[in-house]
């Protein structure tokens, strides 16, 4: 083992991309110990062929098609009708048209990237602060990943054998609970410095609105509905939510053939990345299994911390050191094989467990130094990273204060599973 993560580390100071890290330190451990390659072949082809693993691209995919087909505008226009008259309205608006578009992507970077130009837009032109609405749109966009369809979701079930299913469900009170406190903030902030809020809309204007909005929800109803019922299957959703956002671009008249075109090139580069995440992540979790790192780490976790809680603890903090400096895919393929025995050793519902990870790795994107959403944030607007870094801590905080109560009132996550599946 000393050779699989001793060149690991090496080849990541070297700058080397985490995801070749993990197959080329396997590789050498695999020549070493004389272990044929074509067992490298067949984990990597076994890693990513994959019914479930199908609704990866599929969502990818989907969240990018509603972003190239207007459903942005008309969801955050509808959220501005409905809760743009509280105090900090256009931050509300910010925060519960994340939650919606987290019903349609699945993804913090697509949220930020789509949602995020629209939000920036509404509330500078509203007069909030730069600082304020960049920070409350990174802060926002980490629910994305949490409300299903969620592809890390997908891929720590496929990796851990989890139900993709419970934890699609089990991610819904979770992210509504973050939102809820992620407002708290923006009503106590907008209060002090006396931000605008919008005029009440009448009956007529949130008829209007939601008119205009009906068909872009109702691929949250297609996707979570469909889940809960038990009428598709969470790759069958993706298939289905990718049909039917290609469906909606060409109504509106945003998509043409040559702009479909486009976005599934853009979206095959990134699919590729997360497949390519995966299958090097198996190779990688299969020499950790046969060597016995889990049963290693969790021994080593029993022996010395014998409450389950403080375990908790300690496990997040190793996650959110690990998700500000690890890209989101990869912490996730290289950390659930190893901790997730951890966590079920300690009688820790894996469903639960699966959300705590999930919730951890996802602050990593608005933490530096890497902070993937930050740096996208940065290059929608004309304010410097670090900027962005200062103004976002007041919800970071309040992030890191939400999974500690996530962590510790498991009812939050498996609450809903329970009731939906059985438990």
């Amino acid at each position: 083992m000393g050779l699989l993560f001793g060149s690991f580390m090496v080849l990541l100071l070297l700058g080397m991309p985490v995801s070749f890290c993990m197959f080329v330190s396997s590789f050498f451990y695999m020549t070493a110990n004389d272990i044929t390659l074509l067992t490298l072949v067949q984990r990597v082809a076994t890693g990513t062929n994959s019914f479930t693993l199908l609704a990866a691209p599929c969502f990818i995919l989907t969240g990018a098609l509603m972003n190239s087909a207007g459903v942005t505008t008309r969801i955050f226009h509808w959220c501005n009708k409905i809760v743009g008259h509280i105090p900090g309205g256009l931050g509300h608006s910010n925060v519960l048209a994340s939650i919606v578009f987290a019903g349609m992507s699945g993804t913090a970077v697509g949220d930020a990237g789509g949602l995020g130009a629209v939000e920036l837009k509404a509330m500078q032109d509203a007069g909030f602060d730069d600082d304020f609405s960049l920070a409350i749109t990174a802060a926002s966009s980490v629910i994305g990943p949490i409300i299903p369809p969620s592809l890390p979701a997908v891929m720590v079930g496929v990796i851990s054998g989890v139900s993709i299913g419970r934890i699609f469900v089990g991610g819904i009170l979770p992210g509504v609970f973050i939102g809820l406190m992620l407002s708290l903030v923006v009503y106590s902030i907008s209060v002090k410095r006396k931000y605008p809020r919008e005029k009440r809309a009448t009956r007529g204007e949130i008829l209007r609105s939601s008119k205009e909005a009906f068909f872009p929800l109702f691929t949250v109803v297609l996707c979570v509905g469909g889940i809960l019922t038990g009428v598709i299957t969470p790759t069958e959703a993706g298939c289905v939510a990718l049909t039917y956002a290609a469906i909606l671009g060409f109504a509106y008249g945003e998509l043409s053939i040559k702009k479909l075109y486009r976005t599934i090139q853009e979206s095959c580069g990134t699919s590729l990345s997360v497949l390519f995440i995966i299958a090097s992540g198996t190779i990688f979790g299969w020499i950790i299994a046969i060597g016995q790192v889990p049963q290693t780490v969790t021994a080593f976790f029993v022996t010395f911390i014998t409450n389950k809680y403080v375990a908790l603890l300690v496990i997040n903090v190793l996650l959110l050191l690990c998700g500000c400096f690890m890209e989101t895919m990869c912490a996730i393929s290289l950390l659930t094989p190893i901790l997730m025995p951890v966590a079920v050793s300690y009688g820790i519902d894996p469903v639960h467990f699966s959300i705590v990870l999930i919730i951890n790795l996802m602050l990593g994107l608005i933490t530096p130094p890497v902070g993937v959403v930050l740096y996208i944030l940065s290059s929608l607007s004309t304010v410097s990273f670090d900027r962005i870094v200062k103004a976002v801590w007041p919800f970071l905080l309040i992030l890191i204060l939400s999974l500690l109560v996530i962590t510790y009132v498991p009812a939050i996550v498996t609450f809903l599973p329970n009731l939906i599946y059985g438990g």
